[in-house]
């Protein structure tokens, strides 16, 4: 018998998961099916009770419904550590006994593909995260178990960066971490520099460069956007300061092959399938 998985989101057309979880399966002899499934922006909880009914094992989560994902586990199961850290889910697993469980494998994903793929080492790093939406609360947790010596989160307005600030202070604490956690706005970066820089915002979506300085880019700097498949400006800022730069597209890999060793409790070799997906985009 097939298992049934799909990703779930609104838009859902552009998603790379079902060419990822097809070569996942194949590779590792898992008799599973992964579709891509348009949910109605104010149907998520009903598309789900209906794939829930149908049968289906999992669902991993995208926009906008990580948020949504997170309160439907709460009130039909449970939601595990990094998810709960994040507010947001991005992969659901459909348990007989415990119900709908929630997890969030972004974090892992990126902190996989940099110290696995890129070979960049988190240990005693100054970290800079740009950006404080869903998407840089979904890192937070890893990066923090990652062991950086700092973390500065920066974001347009300071008092969205200041709250995910807070949430960060939140789980360096609950980590009895000594790792050093402060919000900024985007101008106050002037005079800071950064080994590790995380573009976590949407700006690459519309070509916007972010306002922030030529100087953050440490030496050995590694800048790393979130965003995959296109130069951004952020990208491009970075290579002409002599940053290294690395797109979003190992992540994606990666925490697809940590949401389905959580369905299938086996690890995929991720290089072949990224070294794919990139053939796919060139």
């Amino acid at each position: 018998m097939v298992d049934k998985y799909a990703v779930i989101g609104n838009p859902i057309a552009h998603s790379k998961s079902p060419l990822i979880h097809a070569a996942f399966a194949q590779q590792t002899g898992q008799s599973m099916s992964y579709e891509a499934i348009l949910a109605p922006l104010d149907g998520f909880e009903n598309t789900v009770e209906t794939l829930r009914e149908n049968g289906y094992k999992g669902l991993n989560v995208t926009v906008p419904f990580k948020f949504e994902a997170l309160k439907f586990a709460s009130a039909h199961g449970k939601v595990n550590s990094f998810a709960a850290r994040a507010g947001a889910s991005n992969t659901l697993i459909f348990n007989m006994d415990a119900g709908v469980i929630a997890d969030n494998t972004d974090g892992v994903g990126l902190v996989n593909d940099i110290t696995n793929n890129i070979k960049f080492d988190i240990r005693h790093k100054r970290v800079l995260v740009l950006g404080s939406g869903g998407a840089a609360y979904g890192i937070l947790q890893p990066l923090v178990e990652a062991a950086p010596d700092s973390i500065v989160i920066a974001n347009r307005t300071f008092a969205k960066a200041e709250e995910a600030a807070n949430r960060l202070a939140e789980i360096v604490q609950a980590s009895n971490s000594a790792i050093l956690s402060l919000p900024k706005r985007f101008e106050e970066l002037d005079g800071l520099q950064f080994d590790l820089i995380i573009n976590s915002t949407s700006a690459g979506l519309t070509d916007t460069a972010l306002p922030i300085s030529d100087t953050i880019f440490a030496e050995g700097c590694l800048a790393y956007d979130m965003m995959y498949g296109r130069e951004t400006p952020f990208m491009a800022q970075a290579r002409r300061n002599g940053a290294q730069v690395a797109d979003g597209l190992g992540m994606l890999v990666e925490q697809a092959a940590e949401a389905f060793y959580l369905w299938r409790g086996v690890h995929p070799d991720t290089k072949p399938v990224m070294d794919k997906i990139r053939a796919l985009a060139r």
